[in-house]
């Protein structure tokens, strides 16, 4: 290859090389402005924060974290070696079925059942009329606002992410092992504990963590269900009390409980190495029951997609329903689909392109570098919502003061809430808090390109640019299009970042729900929750394609 044309190629590699610390800069400011403001708290406020808040969001914050990490673990491995490892009537439906709740907001399972469970509301009031009791005061099954009924909806809608890394686990494991056990006289239930399961335990763990990680960033349905966690906290700390300095310092004991969760996931993993050859290894198969036990399991694995998704779609759909028939769609719904469509589009775009130069990266210059780059590019995804918030917040109030001042000294005009009041703040947040999704998916597409195509380009005299427009974006459409479809439909779920960062007038469809549920209106925020439920299923039909094709 010609002497200029590999410096070419290497000026070329070290600009994108440069663009990927640019976007990992981006991405860590927040939590470095979070620390300093934090820093700057006011005297005496971290030890009042100890003394009131704290103690009792963190000790109910550990709770739920606990309760759901149970019942997700259960549920979502049941369910998985349910669907693998026996075969019956519906079985195949569950198999896809089972990751509808995955479509279902936390906050807006949360809204749903405090209108399906009140005490005048369609269940309690049929359960009431089937007993022959005339009112509540007779009888009233025990309030959803509670710790136990805020782990088990939020377990019900979390354990998606144990079912489809433990399921995909159990379809890889090699069936010989399962073959030997059983000739060694191993019951399958046994098998389940001492074969199977000690396997899929990476897997199970990965899925808890996210699933937690998850109900760390709720605060809808924490607050419904009048549960006062770390991240309510932070909310009510700014919100409420205007309190930035409360809030950074709130929101950093958050993030240290992230930090804790993640380093105990891979501390759990640390001696445990598996590998399995999916190409010599015969496929698991599943065992062939009888139409009574096949029919019983069919109702086991129905129930999770009951209480997850069916229950609250009818429910939405119902009172959708009876909502327009009453007074039709309101006209502000419709600016508030514009405004979730358009908040939610930029951002992809804005996410998709730093994803790109991101993973790029790493296949244009592979080293520490472009690898560690490439780490702090996505290390927002771990953090919550109300955590990337409050540094954005602090970060773009800056700027916001500079660029005022800049205005006035120069052009005499005021300028203020130049980047609070457009938006750009909240696609800022949403760039940070998605960019591993972008970079991530993009990068697994780059991966499937043979290195060779890259070599190919560059003994043809091609710049590294020129590789990456002409080779990598068309044979990476795929990649690209599940990406773009994923942020798009996490933006449009996130609520706490949307709340502490949307402009005064306006209203997405997300902040919209909260603003009803929290005033008791449920039938005004129905249509609203209907269309953020349709909108979530489109990436599970992107997964029950992708199981089917595994």
């Amino acid at each position: 290859m010609p002497a200029y044309s590999k410096s070419r190629f290497f000026r070329a590699g070290s600009l994108w090389l440069c663009l990927s610390a640019v976007s990992a800069f981006l991405v860590f400011l927040p939590v470095l402005a979070l620390a300093l403001q934090a820093a700057q708290g006011s005297d005496g406020l971290w030890s009042h924060l100890l003394a009131t808040t704290l103690p009792v969001a963190f000790i109910d914050t550990l709770i739920l974290l606990t309760g759901v990490g149970i019942i997700v673990a259960i549920v979502g491995t049941s369910a998985a070696w349910l669907v693998t490892a026996y075969d019956f009537r519906g079985r195949k439906i569950l198999e896809w079925a089972l990751l509808l709740p995955l479509a279902v907001p936390t906050y807006i399972i949360a809204y749903a059942y405090l209108d399906i469970l009140h005490p005048i509301g369609p269940v309690q009031s049929a359960l009431r009329a089937l007993l022959g009791f005339a009112s509540p005061r007779d009888f009233r099954l025990p309030d959803i606002r509670s710790m136990t009924g805020c782990i088990l909806l939020l377990g019900f809608v979390l354990y998606p992410y144990v079912y489809i890394p433990t399921r995909a686990m159990f379809l890889t494991q090699s069936s010989s092992l399962i073959d030997a056990a059983r000739t060694l006289g191993v019951t399958r239930n046994a098998i389940f504990w001492r074969v199977a399961l000690p396997m899929a335990r990476p897997a199970i763990a990965v899925g808890i963590s996210l699933a937690l990680m998850e109900t760390l960033n709720d605060i809808g349905a924490a607050e419904f269900l009048g549960i006062r966690t770390l991240t309510v906290s932070i909310y009510t700390t700014w919100v409420t009390r205007s309190d930035l300095p409360g809030a950074a310092q709130i929101a950093l004991a958050l993030l240290l409980i992230v930090v804790c969760l993640v380093s105990l996931e891979r501390w759990a993993r640390r001696k445990q190495r598996f590998s399995s050859s999916a190409k010599r290894s015969q496929q698991f198969t599943p065992h062939k029951v009888s139409a009574t036990r096949g029919g019983i399991f069919f109702l086991l694995g129905l129930t999770p997609i009951l209480l997850g998704f069916v229950f609250p779609a009818i429910y939405l759909a119902t009172e959708a329903w009876k909502r327009i028939r009453f007074a039709g769609i309101s006209p502000r719904l419709y600016d508030e689909i514009i405004n979730t469509v358009i908040l939610a589009s930029v951002a992809t775009i804005v996410t998709l392109t730093i994803g790109l130069i991101v993973a790029y990266a790493i296949r244009l210059r592979p080293g520490n570098a472009s690898q560690w780059f490439f780490r702090f590019s996505t290390m927002g995804y771990a953090a919550p919502g109300t955590v990337i918030a409050i540094g954005v917040l602090i970060i773009t109030g800056a700027a916001d003061r500079f660029i005022s001042q800049i205005a006035m000294s120069w052009f005499n005009m005021s300028v203020s809430l130049f980047l609070l009041g457009s938006g750009a703040a909240l696609i800022y947040a949403y760039l940070v808090r998605f960019l591993a999704i972008s970079a991530g998916s993009i990068d697994a597409g780059f991966n499937r390109i043979p290195v060779t195509y890259d070599q190919a380009s560059r003994t043809l005299g091609e710049t590294a640019t020129g590789t990456f427009r002409h080779i990598h974006l068309p044979l990476s459409k795929t990649a690209l299009s599940a990406a773009a479809l994923l942020v798009f439909v996490d933006c449009v779920k996130e609520l706490p970042a949307t709340l502490l960062l949307r402009s005064l007038n306006i209203e997405t469809l997300a902040t919209h729900l909260y603003g009803e549920a929290a005033r008791g209106t449920y039938e005004e925020a129905s249509i609203a929750a209907l269309a953020i439920v349709v909108i979530g299923i489109l990436p599970v039909i992107v997964l029950s394609r992708v199981g089917r094709r595994l």
